[in-house]
């Protein structure tokens, strides 16, 4: 049917034949452009220019016979890529009555620390405090990077890991510097042996021993077992350790000058950086054994004493052994007990190890995971593998493959409170969990 002007020409008509040029002026040869490198040298650019069918290089667009002929140009969008889970949730959800717990214990820290540093002030002086906070960071950041080496399975919420070396710098050393100052007032003058190798363990684990408490109070869905608590007393322990040493490297470069203080400093960041770690993970120990356990409150309460017990023993122990051959009892007694803390560590990393694996199995048996997932999840080598599988896909994909483990290590965590019976939450926590980790895998396995 015509559209009431000329019709189109078919699409397989031939470029025009050659047609006759006006002739060159006079004096001038006969010139004809040349064709587009890759066309037949027959055709110029006047009949290409003439054809429908003009190569790009001539720029010349075809007509239409009205403006209701030309084609509409029409690009429709991309359909969007469905997502494997709409909102991922946030895990874990948090009881209000502890978050408030924990800010008012922040706040109770702050009132603490003002009072902290009016005492370095005012007793050690500023350039004194100064030197020793400096010198007091090294063996805090070496504990600190052991300790969280053994988080790495399950790592503990920030909040509460500031939260546990902040208890430790702050609370505990002052809540332990106003009872001596009152035992003081009350006995008078005590012993230097007695005040060492009795008094400081017992007050000092004491206090130490109730921040451990109180996180397992507050926060009992992130305490989970013996690791937990040996992190977070370790890391109590840490934050105590850091604040008696900016105290004794001050008093060691006032009293000694910078000799005194190059020996107080190898004494105590060298050769014993862990001591206090150690003590007060003997507390989280206990409770984390009534965690795993699901001991009620009471319960934890009379481990943790038990635990400080323990802790209290080594450490009048480690304080007695400087009225004595020190050197002696260091390398028969000090070092023997740190080699059977790491093999320690050691072998709760491998219980976990094995807890995840086994409640991981559960869900694979329910088709969640494949055992070939609970495998690169739940064990170490799986981890390390998963993560250079992760490293070689399209823009380096580790971040998603590390969500991945971490929630699913979650999940089994989860899987255990809920399976104990102490976790009302589980079932909400282990939902959310499911979906989180369904979309960490879709994510991976996208191209």
């Amino acid at each position: 049917m015509s559209s009431g002007g000329p019709s189109q020409p078919s699409p397989y008509t031939p470029p025009p034949g050659p047609q006759q040029q006006p002739p060159a002026p006079h004096g001038y040869p006969q010139q004809q452009p040349p064709a587009p490198q890759g066309y037949p040298q027959q055709y110029g650019a006047q009949q290409y220019a003439q054809s429908n069918y003009a190569p790009p290089a001539f720029g010349q667009r075809p007509a239409y016979a009205s403006v209701l002929a030309q084609p509409t140009p029409y690009s429709p969008p991309a359909p969007v890529a469905p997502s494997p889970a709409q909102g991922l949730p946030a895990l874990p959800a948090r009881r209000r009555a502890g978050g408030v717990a924990l800010g008012i214990l922040f706040g109770f820290l702050g009132l603490l620390l003002l009072g902290l540093i009016a005492y370095f002030g005012l007793f050690l002086g500023p350039l004194a405090s100064v030197i020793g906070l400096v010198l007091a960071l090294v063996p805090l950041a070496v504990v600190f990077f052991v300790v969280r080496m053994i988080d790495r399975w399950e790592p503990e919420p920030k909040t509460l890991v500031f939260f546990a070396v902040a208890w430790g710098a702050v609370a505990a050393v002052g809540l332990t510097l106003l009872v001596d100052l009152g035992l003081s007032v009350v006995l008078g003058p005590r012993g230097e042996v007695a005040s060492a190798v009795i008094q400081a363990p017992i007050v000092e684990e004491l206090w130490k021993g109730v921040g451990v408490l109180v996180i397992f109070l507050i926060a009992r869905r992130s305490f989970d077992g013996p690791v937990d608590g040996v992190v977070y007393g370790a890391l109590v322990g840490a934050g105590f350790a850091f604040t008696e040493n900016i105290q004794y490297f001050a008093i060691s470069l006032i009293e000694g000058g910078s000799g005194q203080l190059t020996v107080t400093f190898i004494m105590r960041a060298i050769m014993s950086p862990f001591a206090h770690a150690m003590f007060t993970s003997l507390t989280g120990l206990a409770i984390g054994l009534a965690a795993r356990r699901h001991a009620s409150a009471g319960a934890a309460v009379g481990f943790g004493l038990l635990g400080m017990l323990g802790a209290m023993f080594l450490h009048g122990l480690w304080n007695g052994s400087s009225f004595a051959n020190f050197f002696l009892l260091y390398f028969v007694l000090q070092v023997p007990l740190f080699v059977g803390f790491i093999f320690g560590i050691i072998a709760l990393r491998r219980e976990e190890a094995r807890l995840t694996k086994a409640r991981l199995g559960d869900y694979a048996a329910a088709g969640w995971f494949t055992p070939e997932e609970v495998t690169m999840l739940a064990t170490p080598a799986g981890r390390k593998t998963g993560l250079q599988w992760a490293a070689q896909l399209r823009g380096d994909r580790r971040p998603l493959m590390r969500e991945f483990i971490k929630d699913a290590t979650t999940l089994a965590a989860v899987r255990q409170r809920a399976i104990t019976g102490r976790d009302p939450m589980a079932t909400v926590d282990e939902q959310a969990l499911l979906v989180r980790t369904r979309a960490a895998r879709a994510a991976l396995l996208a191209y």
